[in-house]
């Protein structure tokens, strides 16, 4: 990601870093022998985004369950998704949003949904990229310590959370 960087000293670098920085990725199916995509063949790659305005705030809801929670009296839903916590990648890079966010509620779960850029140019999806989603909890089994499980590909859905996003109606 082409940034600039300035010190005390009124100096400012321009892509002079090797910073790293994460991007919601596409569903494109990476190169066969995952080598890094360089330049504009990067473009398809990052998820695009739109910008709308709402009446009132929006809001994520999450159930803890497999079940799609309801928006609360009053408000409608606009999107349902999985309840997305937060990434790692290498060292202590990363990030997340706050639970309340609608960026929380993403509607498409992929265990790896970010694809991470260096600033050298190049992005990839590295084994040190770690994707963090919200887990079903059992009612019965609230305020326990949770039982360690790992899950394989075509059961992984089975553990995540649902999520609504929500907005007031403005009636």
């Amino acid at each position: 990601m082409p940034y600039m960087f300035c010190n005390l000293n009124n100096v400012c670098n321009v892509a002079q870093r090797s910073d790293y920085s994460y991007w919601l990725s596409t569903l494109e199916p990476m190169t066969m022998m995952m080598q890094p995509i360089v330049g504009e063949a990067i473009r398809p790659y990052i998820s695009r985004c739109t910008v709308c305005e709402a009446p009132s705030q929006a809001i994520a809801i999450h159930s803890q369950s497999m079940q799609i929670p309801d928006c609360p009296r009053g408000w409608e839903s606009q999107w349902i998704g999985y309840s997305f916590v937060m990434h790692t990648g290498a060292g202590d890079q990363g990030g997340g949003q706050s639970l309340q966010s609608p960026g929380s509620c993403l509607e498409d779960f992929r265990p790896s949904p970010f694809i991470e850029c260096h600033g050298v140019g190049t992005c990839n999806y590295y084994s040190t990229t770690i994707s963090f989603w919200m887990t079903t909890v059992e009612s019965n089994q609230q305020f326990r310590a949770p039982q360690p499980q790992t899950l394989k590909a075509g059961n992984l859905r089975q553990r995540i959370s649902r999520c609504a996003v929500c907005t007031k109606r403005t009636y």
